[in-house]
């Protein structure tokens, strides 16, 4: 007999739930700003959290050196539940951990850094519950002998040429306001002596609103 076959609805279905569970899963972060520079002899933090929706139950997690291509693990745990505290074990000396569950919070401190300290470091974590998926993310640390000093004299002069045109831009538009201004007011002025003069004229015209002497009234034989 031949196996049932789900129909195209069923695979669907099973496509959508699939990509729910997915997006739903752990997830690794490490920082918005993946790779460090930091001084020899130096002590640095390497930033680690999780993130599950779904989530956790017997979470593993690690940290690893990729030393010339060789994994060398320097710490690891298993955490319960989210309320639990982790049993971290560390294999390598000036490695703390520094975490805090409570946080989903699984960072580390490298203390007193040396040159062949830098290179890749990775934050490793499986969540059974996502049926064994492993998920990662990566830090890169670069140690200099001194931190290099950023000449920020081009962005200087850029921000002083935008400024200054912002500024000749605003005294542009003030001094023109205060000339239309000073132009209605010369309008004004110049409206008000045309009204005045008019009623000058008319007076001396005789014209209606002008006082006019009465003629004399002529007497009587």
């Amino acid at each position: 007999m031949e196996a049932l076959r789900p129909g195209p609805p069923a695979v669907a279905l099973m496509t959508l739930l699939f990509g729910l569970w997915s997006a739903q899963g752990l997830e690794m972060i490490s920082s918005k700003v993946p790779v460090l520079e930091a001084v020899n002899g130096s002590t640095v933090m390497l930033p680690c959290s999780y993130s599950s929706c779904i989530g956790i139950e017997k979470l593993y997690f690690n940290w690893q050196f990729n030393n010339n291509g060789t994994m060398v693990k320097l710490c690891e745990a298993v955490i319960p539940s989210e309320e639990s505290v982790p049993n971290v074990k560390v294999f390598k000396e000036r490695v703390e951990f520094i975490g805090n569950n409570h946080n989903n919070n699984l960072s580390i401190l490298l203390w007193n850094i040396t040159f062949e300290d830098g290179g890749q470091y990775t934050c490793y974590g499986m969540n059974p519950k996502e049926k064994e998926k492993n998920h990662s993310a990566i830090f890169r640390l670069i140690v200099v002998d001194e931190l290099r000093v950023v000449d920020n004299t081009l962005t200087i002069i850029i921000a002083s040429t935008v400024g200054g045109a912002i500024a000749l831009l605003m005294g542009f538009m003030l001094l023109k306001n205060f000339t239309l201004f000073v132009m209605s007011k010369m309008e004004e002025k110049k409206q008000e002596c045309l009204v005045t003069s008019s009623g000058i004229d008319n007076t001396e015209n005789g014209l209606s609103g002008s006082k006019v002497e009465p003629k004399p009234t002529p007497k009587k034989k």
